[in-house]
């Protein structure tokens, strides 16, 4: 189920509380939140609401650094990167708990169900957050929160690069256990060589058509769409891949989650959140979230 809600600010009943935090959007309440899907199933609607009402007390909760709330959300596996490119674990988080970058009340909310897994993007200018939930037996945890800001100006042109593309295009850091592994890090290293190759076709095919990224190295998010407009035009001539310095892909079944850090030449270290999908048989990337790490020197 796909969303795009507008967080709008009430001024009713509950316009004393929007003093105190954002007021979110009261998704429950909301027939936009079900109206592109009509004919599922009550269950499942109740499933995806679920997730949703959780992202709701994990923005209050975070709004108002309540860390016996956020306790509750949290997974155990739980991390936080915030705008600079910092990572908190869960104990962190709970021990001195981060403003987040985004609490205006205006911000554009999307959401996508991928069975297990719930996608929650916000956008407010600048700013950018995404947000993964998974469906635990307790009820649904906050996995991961990524935020990205954007540069206020087109960052310079790449030096055009005649070098082969070794890392990622053949080869990663990474030993996949399982098949799904194998078969997202084959997605992956596929989706680097078509975008080294200009071939906007094949990138195209490892691509849902949901795909969002942001990237605190430009000016503006990209959508499948965007990005396979700039491949076609040649607009990232001179793109040169980031080579991968760690990386670790946790698996969910159909819902796949690809965690890496990446060395570009002569620039600061980038934490990339990646969410790949099993759509059709065949594994795609629906989101791409880019991090630069600033507080590390350039190399």
């Amino acid at each position: 189920m796909n969303r795009r809600l507008k967080h709008v600010m009430m001024f009713t009943a509950f316009s004393a509380a929007c003093a105190i935090v954002p007021c979110w959007p009261r998704l429950l309440a909301s027939p936009i939140a079900l109206q592109e899907s009509p004919q599922a199933p009550q269950g499942q609607k109740d499933f995806e609401q679920r997730a949703l009402t959780a992202e709701r007390a994990f923005v209050e909760a975070a709004a108002k650094s309540d860390t016996a709330a956020l306790d509750q959300l949290l997974d155990v596996r739980f991390t936080w990167t915030d705008a600079s490119g910092r990572t908190l674990t869960r104990q962190e988080v709970l021990q001195q708990a981060p403003k987040p970058a985004i609490t205006d009340a205006d911000a554009q909310f999307t959401a996508h169900n991928y069975g297990s897994l719930e996608s929650v993007q916000i956008h407010s200018g600048k700013d950018h957050a995404l947000h993964i939930w998974v469906n635990r037996p307790a009820g649904w945890r906050l996995l991961l929160y990524q935020e990205v800001r954007l540069l206020d100006a087109p960052p310079e042109a790449a030096p055009r690069t005649h070098a082969a593309c070794e890392n990622p295009c053949k080869d990663v850091p990474f030993e996949p256990k399982t098949q799904n592994e194998r078969d997202v890090i084959a997605g992956f290293m596929a989706l680097q060589t078509y975008t080294v190759a200009h071939d906007a076709k094949n990138w195209g095919m490892y691509v849902a058509d949901e795909f969002e990224a942001a990237n605190s190295n430009s000016d503006q998010t990209l959508t499948k769409r965007g990005r396979m407009e700039d491949l076609a035009r040649s607009k990232m001539a001179g793109y040169t891949p980031m080579p991968v310095v760690e990386m670790r892909v946790l698996d969910f079944g159909t819902a796949a989650i690809l965690i890496s850090k990446h060395q570009p030449e002569h620039a600061q270290p980038v934490h990339i959140t990646r969410l790949w999908i099993k759509r059709g048989g065949h594994w795609m990337e629906a989101a791409s979230y880019q991090t630069r790490i600033e507080d590390t020197a350039a190399r």
